[in-house]
């Protein structure tokens, strides 16, 4: 598919609109030039289309590296338009130009003899001249680039496989000779044809300094023949001979296989540095040392090069799978959380074995969940997991495909804000720019949310994590009906949170983009509990945690939510005297939640909800309504300790299954005068302002111009 280069354009603005958080700009944008099916969403996709891989890798490793791709290749063309000037005005000094020539017996290949050389020789004896930089730009030793044609003698042409390569020719009469190879390269180096050296003193010293100027010269190679063969005898002494020996083996191997290389010839790299040194003699001595040092660095990479390419393969067996990690590289959060992932990882799921489930437990479990071993899943549930949703302003939440599972979703969302909103110290935005998280943030604060949920389900003692492994660990027998779920998972018990952490950030895929994601937290969260104490929390034992439907009921809410799967909402436990002596015991929160809860059933007075869920910890309440959970939330957590009369602030609402396209803001004004529910029609009020009334009772909700949900 052919890249659109006015959508390219269009992305790329939007990138820079989003990174710098202007908002209202990028509204206006989208009204007046809508995204399309063209349209680049992710930075990694960006970067690969514009081929400014290099460009944001160098960006990284500056002291203030810049936060957009637009300003980064701005910066690219400014800088190399002022070194584009500065070559130029070195170059407005005169130079000798670099001269190639060939005799009778070694006549120049250019491009349009190629093909019928590869024809007749079977390879192409011609090598195009890449770029070169002004040795004053280049910073440190490095491997020489290669400049110039490639000549070889009619008589004797060899084949190569050398990406990179340089043959020069000092005057008219001089043959063409090998000056370098790249370090890659260099154990396929060409022999020089042998031939007299007719060049003079004054030639040499002029085509090396064009060579010096154009910075084709890594320096010389010797000052004497005598220092030449020290300098080789201690390279040989270097390399060890298997090593070498391995070399040429696979070299001779490469060459049968119909792949063009000449092989490292030790004589024939000895035969170059005679040549050279012989060259070098002119030069004065600072100029020798210097140059001495450069090469001797540039030889010790090549050595380095030789000793890596000589390790033997990997073996794919011994490879861990399960270690890699695919993902999307988005900015510079990710780099820097990718950097600590493997090795601790490991180290807490080799310490903790997990344990494959059987039957028996997998029956308990379908009791508890859905009240009979023989009964199944919904599609609802099976293809749920916790994907983050796309929309720019919406980062934050967690998008619901079907109704169903909406309490395990409202209730992970809840613990995720609270990470994002008010634990996320790593980061420096705050307010509202803390509700646009990158890909790798919003993934940490999922961890963190899960690992507190089970954490507290398991009494802060303990967790259990229930991972799908992809392969059965038992064969269903008797009243027992199989889905493919029970009998594939694996469970990992850990006694600290750490390592709880540690392991749900090596499994994370499979909650946030697996298929089962829902129902392996909804498992892992009554494990982590016991089925055994999950029914002591109930008032009624034989009460399911998936009610008609596929809807959750109370009790799993709560066991998300506080860590007991009681049945009330009510503070406290509450005794029931239904006469001749009977108390029936009803269970409800134990104490203030981080998380709190408004139902829409205490304003029809079927229940009430108590001051520990009405009041958390936190301004984050899941919302109870018309049988579905949904999300509202505010920024400060002022609002939860200042008095209630004269208190204005705002609430966020949030409903994954709403396919919601944008940030719902609400303007709660407690004790402002409000239109009487006289004046309005009670079927056109949200429900969602009567649960905010149960709250605060005399409170003015204002939608600020979005569409009410009704």
């Amino acid at each position: 598919m052919a890249v659109s280069i006015e959508e390219v354009s269009a992305s790329l603005v939007r990138e820079y609109l989003s990174r710098k958080g202007l908002k209202r700009t990028i509204a206006c944008m989208d009204e007046e030039h809508p995204c399309t099916v063209s349209s680049i969403n992710n930075r990694s996709h960006l970067r690969q289309v514009l081929h400014i891989e290099d460009l944001y890798r160098k960006n990284k490793v500056q002291n203030s590296p810049l936060k957009t791709l637009l300003e980064i290749i701005v910066k690219h063309h400014v800088e190399g338009l002022k070194d584009d000037n500065m070559s130029c005005n070195e170059s407005d000094s005169p130079q000798p130009a670099l001269t190639v020539t060939s005799t009778v017996n070694s006549p120049v290949i250019n491009p349009s003899e190629m093909k019928d050389s590869m024809t007749e020789h079977g390879t192409a004896a011609f090598v195009t001249s890449n770029p070169t930089k002004l040795r004053s730009h280049i910073k440190g030793p490095r491997p020489c680039q290669p400049t110039g044609t490639l000549v070889f003698p009619e008589s004797n042409r060899l084949s190569t496989h050398t990406k990179k390569g340089l043959w020069i020719c000092d005057s008219a009469d001089q043959k063409g000779q090998l000056l370098m190879a790249s370090p890659q390269d260099n154990d396929s180096l060409i022999r020089r044809e042998p031939g007299k050296k007719t060049s003079t003193t004054e030639s040499i010293q002029r085509s090396r300094n064009s060579r010096i100027t154009r910075g084709m010269m890594a320096g010389p190679i010797a000052s004497t023949p005598q220092e030449s063969n020290k300098r080789r005898q201690s390279r040989r002494v270097e390399v060890p001979q298997p090593l070498l020996r391995k070399e040429e083996e696979e070299e001779n191997r490469q060459s049968k296989d119909g792949l063009l290389v000449t092989g490292l010839h030790q004589q024939s790299l000895e035969s170059c540095l005679d040549h050279v040194a012989v060259r070098r003699e002119s030069r004065s001595t600072p100029q020798r040392v210097q140059s001495e040092n450069s090469f001797e660095e540039v030889g010790q990479d090549i050595l380095k090069t030789r000793k890596l390419n000589s390790v033997s393969p990997l073996n794919l067996a011994d490879l861990d799978v399960s270690e890699m990690v695919l993902d999307d590289i988005d900015d510079e959060d990710d780099l820097r959380e990718l950097s600590k992932v493997s090795f601790q990882r490991t180290i807490a799921e080799q310490s903790y074995a997990g344990r494959p489930m059987d039957q028996h437990t997998a029956m308990e479990l379908k009791a508890v969940l859905l009240g009979s071993c023989l009964n199944c899943f919904s599609v609802e549930w099976r293809n749920q997991d916790f994907t983050f949703s796309n929309t720019h302003d919406l980062r934050y939440g967690i998008v619901q495909k079907k109704g169903g599972p909406c309490g395990v979703l409202a209730s992970v969302q809840a613990f995720v804000l609270k990470k994002l909103l008010f634990e996320n110290t790593e980061s420096s935005n705050t307010g509202l720019q803390r509700l646009r998280p990158s890909n790798t943030t919003r993934r940490k604060c999922l961890v963190l949310a899960t690992a507190e949920i089970l954490w507290r389900a398991g009494e802060e003692k303990k967790a259990t994590i229930a991972i799908s492994s992809g392969r059965n660990h038992f064969t269903p027998t008797g009243r027992y009906k199989s889905e493919g779920v029970f009998e594939k998972i694996t469970c990992f018990t850990v006694d600290n949170m750490k390592d709880l952490q540690l392991l749900l950030e090596q499994h994370i895929e499979q909650f946030e983009t697996g298929v089962l994601g829902c129902l392996l937290l909804t498992i892992s969260a009554v494990l982590s509990r016991s089925v055994e104490k999950v029914r002591e929390d109930m008032d009624v034992p034989t009460t399911t945690l998936i009610g008609a439907h596929g809807y959750c009921t109370q009790e799993l809410v709560n066991l998300l939510l506080c860590g007991q799967a009681v049945s009330n909402v009510f503070d406290d436990d509450m005794e029931l005297d239904s006469g001749n002596g009977n108390i029936t015991l009803l269970k409800g929160i134990k104490g203030h939640s981080d998380i709190g809860l408004l139902s829409l059933f205490e304003h029809y007075n079927i229940c009430k909800v108590g001051a520990y869920l009405k009041t958390p910890l936190y301004p984050i309440w899941v919302v109870c309504s018309e049988s579905h959970f949904s999300v509202l939330f505010g920024l400060q957590r002022e609002l939860l300790t200042n008095q209630d009369k004269g208190l204005e602030f705002d609430l966020y609402y949030y409903d994954g299954l709403a396919n919601q396209q944008e940030e719902i803001r609400l303007t709660v004004s407690v004790g402002k005068p409000a239109l009487s529910c006289q004046d309005v029609e009670t079927d056109l009020i949200p429900p969602v302002e009567h649960c905010i009334r149960t709250r605060w009772t005399d409170a003015f909700v204002d939608w600020n111009d979005t569409e009410p949900i009704l």
